[in-house]
C-alpha cells in the first residue's frame, strides 16, 4: 500500500479543494445577500457555483482514471498528473471568479492530465489484453 501514499495525498488534497470550493459557494452567498437555495442573480454567486459544479462534474472521470493509472502503469505519474489536474482546477475557478475568459487556461490544464490518465489507463489495459 506505500506505494500509493502520494495517489492517496492527491485524492485528499482533490476532498480538501472542493470543500474550499463549497465555501467560496458560501461567502458569495452570504456577500451577495442572495441565500440558498437560490442560485441565481448575482454573477460572482453564478460564477462560484458553476466553477464548483464543474469541479463535480469532472471527479468522475478524474478519481477513477487517476487511480487506475497508478495500477496499470505509476503511482508517481499518476500522483504528479493529479497534482496537475489539481492546479489546473484551482486555477479555472480563481480565473472563473475574476472574468468568465480567463477560466480557459485552467480548463486546458486539468483536462489535459484528465485525458491524460483516462487514455493512458485505457491504452495500458487494450494492451495488456491484446497479448
Amino acid at each position: 500500500m506505500e506505494r500509493y501514499y502520494l495517489v492517496a495525498i492527491v485524492t485528499l488534497l482533490c476532498s480538501l479543494m472542493i470543500f474550499g470550493m463549497a465555501l467560496t459557494v458560501a461567502r458569495m452567498h452570504k456577500k451577495t445577500g442572495i441565500l440558498a437555495p437560490a442560485m441565481t442573480g448575482d454573477p460572482m454567486l453564478e460564477r462560484s457555483i458553476r466553477a464548483h459544479s464543474n469541479t463535480l462534474e469532472w471527479l468522475p472521470i478524474f478519481l477513477p482514471s487517476m487511480w487506475l493509472f497508478a495500477i496499470y502503469w505509476s503511482p508517481a505519474w499518476a500522483a504528479g498528473l493529479g497534482a496537475l489536474w489539481l492546479v489546473g482546477r484551482i486555477a479555472y475557478c480563481v480565473g472563473y471568479l475574476a472574468e468568465p475568459m480567463k477560466r480557459y487556461p485552467g480548463f486546458f490544464i486539468q483536462a489535459v492530465a484528465a485525458f491524460a490518465l483516462l487514455f493512458g489507463t485505457l491504452g495500458r489495459i487494450l494492451y495488456m489484453m491484446s497479448g
